[in-house]
């Protein structure tokens, strides 16, 4: 990345040219039908441009395409040593072009451009890089049956993948569920959220040329309740990545028992407890830690920190370490490289998360500070970090998912009563433990049911551990070599001798 400043991002993005066309069959094509959908910056408020709103003929199209590609064997059957090669060219096209897919994902999610050019941006391309280098390094396995015969077990790939991906990370993301699937063999359609497709096609753009065939990589852009669904149901498709929302995701598994019973892998909601013991000494961390594992990306993260469950003995001297954070951490315009905090994804998400905080205080919690709509005046869409005390376990903004930036605060008395508080929820996505008694530690993480336990950190983490959940945070797993199991198939071949 250039080392830009906030007036060079603001001519740049006056400047820059906003994709509007879906990827299909190696080419940039409107809907079938015409239709288009507005793509907004919430940062403004203001359509940034219209993009191609494909349908049920579309996704035809394209799973036809896809199933042309995989049968013909031109991508399943390269070499894994080529596949790889043409991923990691792959890969460096779209780094060459870091700065404007940073700067298109800014413009249509509101994330701080300071984050898309370090974090989003290399999060995509290092995840390309990740399962491209290990292709030529799976192995298969015999299977030890004696010396009468010959037992393999090799994977194969499963066929047409459709991948879904959210709007919080939708490069990141989309880098989980592309490498594996795509490096195993499939054709890949991925069909990005309606909030954020421009960085999406902008990436699309240098498939081609890298050596990715036309129809083993596409994109189809739409709303989620006619082209998600439409993926979803097609029995063309053999197995779908998702991650977003768990009621979206039981759709999804409604969508394979209504069609062809196909495979589904889902990464879904989270309600993160992070658990403080009285034993810990080095607050200024935690606090570090809590604030940025709820507060980072808006509080539009699937598995942020969201309910710090803290012992009574600790948590004032905490909370208003908390409060000195949440100053810092001030909502400002996204193009401004200074920036920690953007927009909110769209006016209706703001004003869910607003219905929250209300929510919160009429059921008896007290509203700390924060969960103020500032910046008005941009036409944008921006809430400052909020926390709410007293909050008791059996609260609807203790249970379910806010996905803003809000942190409610569960007061305990002790280890126990905070290990069962945090396993009281409908999820297991991420789990958080601080203390300074190495036992209380392993304690706990073989207690939290979650499908990550953080033990003295946050949100720490690597392309090469798995990620997923428990319970109703989804099934499988992404990123790590455990991700190509959603989307392959085990064939054991027996050989008689």
């Amino acid at each position: 990345m250039t080392d830009r400043s906030h007036a060079d991002w603001q001519s740049r993005a006056s400047t820059l040219p906003l994709p509007q066309l879906a990827y299909i069959d190696g080419q940039f094509v409107p809907a079938l039908s015409g239709a288009t959908f507005s793509a907004e910056n919430p940062a403004t408020g203001q359509v940034l441009t219209e993009v191609a709103a494909c349908d049920a003929d579309d996704v035809d199209l394209a799973v036809a395409r896809a199933r042309r590609s995989f049968e013909s064997g031109e991508w399943r059957d390269l070499p894994p040593v080529e596949r790889k090669s043409r991923m990691l060219a792959w890969a460096d096209a779209i780094e060459a072009q870091l700065d404007d897919i940073a700067l298109l994902e800014t413009l249509e999610t509101g994330k701080p451009i300071g984050q898309t050019t370090t974090v989003d941006v290399p999060g995509l391309v290092g995840g390309l890089r990740w399962y491209a280098e290990s292709l030529d390094k799976l192995y298969g396995e015999t299977a030890p049956n004696g010396t009468s015969s010959v037992c393999l077990v090799d994977r194969e790939p499963v066929g047409v993948v459709a991948a879904v991906v959210p709007w919080n990370y939708p490069l990141i993301i989309a880098s989980w569920k592309i490498g594996p699937a795509l490096g195993a063999g499939n054709s890949v359609i991925l069909k990005p959220a309606e909030q954020s497709s421009l960085a999406t096609l902008k990436v699309a753009e240098f498939a081609l040329e890298a050596g990715i065939p036309a129809g083993a990589f596409q994109v189809v852009t739409g709303l989620g309740h006619i082209t998600g669904k439409a993926l979803g149901l097609h029995a063309g498709v053999d197995a779908v990545g998702f991650t977003g929302s768990t009621e979206v995701g039981k759709a999804f598994l409604e969508y394979s028992a209504h069609s062809n019973m196909k495979r589904i892998g889902l990464e879904c909601g989270g309600k993160s407890p992070h658990i403080v013991t009285r034993d810990v000494e080095d607050l200024d961390n935690i606090a570090m830690s809590v604030a940025y594992g709820v507060w980072y990306n808006q509080g539009e993260t699937c598995h942020a920190g969201t309910r710090l469950i803290v012992d009574r003995t600790v948590k004032e001297a905490l909370l208003a370490k908390l409060r000195g954070w949440a100053e810092t951490l001030q909502p400002g315009d996204p193009l401004d490289p200074s920036v920690q905090m953007g927009a909110m994804i769209e006016q209706a998400h703001m004003e869910k998360v607003q219905g929250y905080l209300e929510l919160g205080q009429r059921e008896g919690a007290q509203l700390l500070f924060g969960g103020e709509q500032v910046r008005s005046e941009s036409g944008g869409y921006y809430l400052t970090p909020a926390v709410l005390d007293d909050v008791t376990n059996d609260m609807r903004v203790a249970r379910e998912e806010i996905f803003g930036p809000v942190l409610v605060v569960i007061t305990v008395d002790d280890l126990d009563e905070a290990l069962a508080i945090a396993n009281d929820t409908d999820y297991g996505l991420g789990a958080a433990i601080w203390t300074d008694r190495l036992r209380d530690g392993h304690r706990a993480a073989r207690t939290l049911r979650a499908g990550t336990v953080w033990v003295n950190c946050y949100d720490h983490t690597s392309i090469n551990a798995p990620f997923g959940g428990y319970k109703q945070s989804g099934q499988g797993r992404d990123k790590s070599l455990h991700a190509f199991e959603k989307y392959t198939e085990l064939k054991t071949t027996w050989i008689e001798i």
